[in-house]
């Protein structure tokens, strides 16, 4: 999580993931009642800054009440240049749409997501959008709502 105490989630909640790069972001979305994710885009990215438009109308169409920024990070889990910028990626999503949002260690996500789409014999044209699912999904297992909830 980025900064401050988020408040408790609503239960259900919807959750809308991205997997920050310099030319592309990747974005899945996703619920906690089943705790799955699917792909739903990949946005071209300018000079690394995202189009503000459509991650609004995105937003707008999923509603989400929590948002997840991959957090790239080398494999002994230090940081790396690109991790400050999908820092202030998330700290700017926040900042333009008041949503909680948490960053979630994304290490490994772009390999699975080509496993699954070479599985799928699947072009990996997606490879962004569903390494976001892997992210989302790696976040939405870790905070499951408790039995009773």
């Amino acid at each position: 999580m980025t900064g401050g105490v988020t408040p408790p989630l609503p239960h259900p909640f919807t959750a809308l993931a991205f997997d920050y790069g310099l030319r592309r972001l990747g974005i899945a979305v996703g619920q906690s009642l089943t705790g799955t994710a699917s792909p739903v885009t990949v946005l071209r990215m300018r000079d690394g800054a995202p189009d503000w438009p459509a991650i609004a109308a995105l937003l707008a169409t999923w509603e989400p009440d929590v948002l997840v920024v991959g957090l790239p990070l080398n494999m002994d889990g230090s940081e790396q240049p690109l991790t400050a910028r999908a820092r202030g990626f998330a700290r700017r999503l926040r900042g333009r749409f008041g949503l909680p949002v948490h960053e979630w260690d994304e290490r490994l996500t772009s390999r699975e997501a080509r496993e699954r789409l070479d599985a799928a014999g699947r072009t990996r044209a997606a490879d962004d959008a569903v390494a976001a699912e892997v992210i989302l999904e790696s976040w939405l297992g870790a905070h499951r709502p408790a039995a009773g909830s």
